[in-house]
């Protein structure tokens, strides 16, 4: 399948993961666990239900093998044939509300996680480039974190990671 906007940050964030061990781990009993694996859940609408299925070893997979996962969790997951496994062991979570038209919004960490991203619409609006104005297609992402494990500084940098690989999606494909 080609790989779509969440694909891309789906494989954007596991890359970043990597770099950024304290984002992909877990607050539990008061003690903070940092994941070896990455393990990339992506939050799908199913009837009457709002289910993390989970992109396991996203790091170590490419574009192409995420995006032929996510359309299989995703029909797992709305037909009700999805299993407890491939519902359990996220490490960190990305909600997508754009395909609904939702601009920007807040997820909820999925305690124990470190965080969650929240993902908007592409849309359409100005933006200024090498000093003049023009039109670009601009998503949101709001990167919400449990401040016990994942400080400001650390999740911003993260962000920012993230961001800058979604602006260079040529090395999503590597």
């Amino acid at each position: 399948p080609v790989p779509s906007i969440n694909d891309m940050v789906v494989r954007a964030c596991a890359l970043a993961l990597v770099e950024h061990p304290r984002v992909n781990g877990a607050y539990r009993e008061e003690v903070f666990e940092l994941h070896e694996a990455v393990n990339v859940g992506i939050a799908v609408a199913a009837a009457d239900a709002l289910l993390d299925a989970v992109v396991r070893d996203a790091a170590r997979r490419s574009l192409a093998d995420i995006a032929a996962e996510t359309r299989r969790l995703a029909a797992r997951a709305r037909t009700g044939e999805i299993t407890p496994p491939e519902l359990s062991g996220a490490t960190f979570t990305v909600s997508n509300l754009g395909m609904f038209g939702v601009d920007r919004f807040s997820a909820i960490i999925n305690a124990p996680q470190a965080a969650i991203l929240a993902v908007g619409a592409v849309a359409e609006r100005p933006v200024v480039r090498d000093g003049e104005l023009r039109a670009g297609r601009v998503m949101t992402a709001t990167l919400a974190a449990d401040h016990r494990i994942l400080y400001g500084a650390d999740a911003a940098r993260f962000i920012t990671d993230v961001r800058d690989r979604l602006q260079a999606p040529l090395g999503l494909l590597v």
